[in-house]
């Protein structure tokens, strides 16, 4: 499916460790992380065991520093690895909890939800298909949160505390 090398030096140094399966909890195989390879597929990072905390969601490429994938710190406790999708991509937001309110539907990236929803606040959603991310602030900035294909009832239910949504983009494999 892919791989991802964990480095514990910055720019491919020090210690590391070789994943090709998802990890729930990565402290038994390194300490920190400061750069990273990730081959054959998508994956998302967590700062915390059990897929929890900040996620982080890398193309294949390197990363050098953990600045490259938008990292708040070295700091990646568990990871999840995800196949090359080329198939569709759709889901319908919502701007209440429980797929109620203003819906729109998309099938492709939006650099401002509110430019196009007219709702800064995405509170539900149902992603039909493909992977989805969505991010904090707009032209694809700040936290960032993976969806796959489900309902998803409450924001919560992606991992984030609060509904606010600047952008999205599709989880695409580059050919």
């Amino acid at each position: 499916m892919g791989k991802i090398v964990f480095y514990e030096g910055r720019n491919f140094q020090g210690r590391h460790w070789e994943c090709s399966s998802d990890c729930m909890d990565t402290f038994r195989h390194f300490n920190y992380c400061n750069s990273l390879r990730v081959s054959g597929g998508h994956c998302v990072l967590y700062e915390k065991p059990h897929y929890m905390g900040y996620q982080y969601i890398l193309s294949p490429g390197e990363y050098p520093d953990y600045h490259w994938w938008m990292g708040f710190n070295n700091c990646i406790r568990s990871c999840q690895m995800f196949p090359p999708y080329r198939g569709s991509y759709r889901m319908r937001i919502y701007n209440r909890p429980d797929m109620m309110g203003h819906s729109m539907e998309f099938m492709d990236d939006c650099p401002n939800v509110y430019d196009r929803f007219r709702y800064r606040d995405i509170f539900s959603c149902n992603i039909m298909e493909g992977y989805w991310i969505f991010y904090e602030h707009p032209n694809y900035r700040g936290r960032q949160y993976f969806l796959r294909p489900g309902e998803y009832r409450a924001c919560g239910d992606w991992g984030c505390h609060n509904p606010m949504v600047g952008s999205f983009r599709r989880m695409r494999t580059l050919m």
